[in-house]
């Protein structure tokens, strides 16, 4: 169980693995996870994926989160996971840690993160400033380069 509870906490880190390897058992956790989660709960983890990576040395001057913004999210994903192996989807769990191990819970968990940031991205007011960059291409030197 412990392997279950570290490896959840640190879903974070795989949210790009091959998928293409997981097990069929993984596969199945990814979707009963996704499927039992409401929008809320998508948008709630991607605050804490955000609140996680704002304690970064290169985020953290540019991020106000205090001690207990993490712990207050902290709590809540804690709570959620439980309720999400301990009763949503306790078979699916079992079934990919028996096939797949640490993998199977890592790329269930990846799936969730993605879900939950295109949650986030699903706002306009997110993709307007993730793409503003492109006012700054070089135009010039992309038409040479695919001519």
């Amino acid at each position: 169980m412990k392997k279950i509870l570290l490896t959840t906490s640190l879903f974070v880190m795989s949210l790009l693995p091959s998928y293409a390897s997981a097990s069929e058992e993984a596969q199945q956790l990814a979707v009963c996870l996704t499927d039992s989660l409401n929008g809320k709960e998508r948008k709630n983890l991607a605050k804490w994926i955000y609140l996680g990576m704002s304690t970064h040395s290169i985020i953290k001057p540019f991020a106000n989160v205090t001690e207990q913004d993490m712990d207050d999210t902290n709590r809540y994903v804690g709570a959620l996971v439980t309720r999400l192996l301990t009763e949503d989807c306790p078979k699916q769990a079992k079934a990919a840690i028996e096939v797949g191990g640490q993998g199977a819970m890592e790329n269930a968990f990846g799936i969730v993160g993605e879900v939950a940031m295109q949650e986030l991205m699903a706002e306009p007011s997110v993709g307007n400033a993730l793409g503003a960059f492109d006012k700054y291409l070089d135009q010039d030197k992309f038409d040479k380069a695919f001519q």
